[in-house]
């Protein structure tokens, strides 16, 4: 098995073969002219949630992209390998969810990369999405990720469920706002895992393909 920093110099030092390409902006939705959607969560904490949104997604049949924290990984592998082995997408959180802006090109390539690293180690999948934590997005963050061959994802329908609102606040906030190619962000909360079903049926109700954030960018290659 590599070692981590192993992993870690490979990733900061072969940028250096990288041909100079210009910087790929995020992905905030998909392709608006498709009937689709695609349900996101980034995971650094409230893992004692995630088997309940597991549960729903199964029984309503929908795939989710999990942006998932190395430092979480770590802590709770088996609930990892749980939502891989049911299909959902992994994309990286990052390692220690850092401000991605308040640190150096370095220190984002190694973030991302010991992420990458404890992820693959317990999936054996590499991830190629990136959710930068804070959403941070300046020039540093979007350069490593690409460097490493990412795509940087963030979200057209915030359900800042972080604050704990009621369930109902949450799926309004969904609902609303619901429109072709739409990314929405979640975490794992109470409140969430409460509002998670009715949103899924609602939006299944208006015609709307719930897909990951991946299929999104086989279908739509060109969508920046």
């Amino acid at each position: 098995m590599v070692s981590i920093g192993t992993f870690i110099l490979w990733a900061v030092y072969s940028r250096e073969h990288v041909a100079a390409t210009a910087i790929v902006e995020p992905i905030y939705q998909g392709d608006e002219n498709v009937k689709a959607m695609a349900l996101t969560c980034n995971v650094f904490w409230g893992e004692e949630y995630m088997s309940q949104m597991l549960e729903i997604l199964k029984e309503k049949n929908v795939k989710a992209t999990f942006f998932i924290g190395g430092t979480w990984a770590e802590k709770f592998p088996q609930l990892v390998k749980k939502i891989s082995s049911q299909g959902h997408e992994i994309g990286s959180h990052g390692y220690s969810h850092p401000h991605p802006d308040n640190i150096s090109l370095q220190e984002n390539l190694q973030d991302i990369s010991k992420a990458e690293k404890i992820i693959f180690d317990i999936t054996g999948k590499k991830p190629r999405l990136y959710a930068p934590p804070y959403g941070e997005r300046g020039p540093a963050v979007l350069e490593a990720a690409q460097e490493l061959g990412y795509r940087t994802v963030l979200w057209s329908i915030d359900t800042v469920d972080w604050q704990r609102p009621a369930p109902e606040v949450i799926s309004e906030r969904v609902l609303n706002k619901m429109e072709n190619g739409a990314i929405v962000l979640m975490h794992p909360t109470a409140p969430t895992v409460s509002a998670l079903p009715g949103i899924i049926d609602g939006l299944k109700e208006q015609g709307f393909q719930l897909t990951t954030v991946g299929k999104m960018l086989k279908q739509f290659p060109n969508k920046n």
